[in-house]
């Protein structure tokens, strides 16, 4: 990988990871459409430390608070109800799935996973769950206005139940293209949550997972298998482009629905078997041949 091509994987990893769309596969698009060596699951799971600094920074004050919190909460039984102590707790259940298939799963991450059909699938069976989660929220919304009625629930309703159905939402984006704030998201519109709050759960469970994968990917590049300077570019890109999306993002949806990134996705993954039907692009295209 060169200088060229690691700017611009970055520029994609950070335009795309916090949005519904899958960050690892536009950064696995990106490279077979431009007949580069597919980046692989290490790089993307190095860069994303970058796209999550920028939560870190975003959520700086939440996060400061949870943990304090949390650690309180070891030694002080009264501060165990407190919302910010459960959060603390319920992001550490909520990454429990996650965890243990990725590592379960770390093979086909890494091999069969990215073949582009499966790709294309996931893009448009996750675009058609978005696009029904979210017109089931709309639905509410609309209703709320008119009607008494039950509100959508916010993140003082979140309990262990929910946490952990947000958690294996969530490990689903070990496939490309399902999109971890896609599948998360979506998971929390159909247990009723409002989009805001199912985007910020969805930001703040994504921290431990993905820190840890990209801290233990690392060792890819101490064995050569990622370049250091590239990489640690397309890192430090994607940092402060993300700071930029998640801070549009988090404002777009307080009045905007996600049908745009709906269609985009079905499209997208249209394109991408058509292309593959006509034999312009191969299943494989930058994977190294075995």
């Amino acid at each position: 990988m060169n200088w060229f091509e690691s700017l611009i994987l970055g520029l994609v990893q950070g335009l795309t990871e916090f949005l519904p769309i899958s960050s690892s596969a536009h950064l696995r698009l990106t490279a077979a459409f431009a007949g580069w060596h597919d980046p692989g699951a290490a790089f993307t799971a190095i860069t994303q430390i970058g796209t999550e600094a920028a939560v870190l920074i975003y959520f700086r004050k939440d996060i400061a608070r949870i943990v304090s919190a949390w650690f309180r909460s070891l030694t002080d039984k009264a501060m165990r109800a407190d919302h910010d102590a459960r959060m603390g707790w319920l992001v550490i259940v909520g990454s429990i799935p996650i965890g243990v298939l990725g590592v379960t799963l770390k093979d086909h991450i890494e091999g069969p996973f990215r073949d582009l059909r499966l790709i294309a699938t996931t893009l448009i069976v996750l675009g058609i769950v978005l696009g029904v989660a979210d017109r089931l929220a709309s639905r509410a919304r609309e209703g709320g206005r008119h009607r008494a009625g039950p509100a959508r629930k916010d993140l003082t309703d979140l309990g262990v139940k929910d946490g952990l159905i947000f958690g294996f939402c969530q490990a689903m984006a070990l496939i490309p293209g399902v999109s971890r704030s896609g599948a998360t998201i979506s998971g929390g519109l159909l247990m009723s949550y409002s989009r805001e709050a199912a985007a910020r759960y969805s930001f703040l469970l994504a921290i431990p997972a993905v820190l840890a994968s990209g801290l233990f990917e690392l060792k890819a590049v101490g064995e050569g298998h990622v370049a250091w300077g590239p990489t640690i570019f397309a890192t430090v890109v994607a940092f402060g482009v993300g700071y930029a999306v998640i801070a549009w993002f988090m404002k777009f949806i307080t009045t905007k629905s996600f049908m745009p990134f709906v269609v985009y996705r079905i499209a997208l993954g249209l394109v991408l078997f058509a292309l593959i039907w006509l034999g312009v692009l191969s299943p494989d295209a930058g994977q190294p041949s075995h």
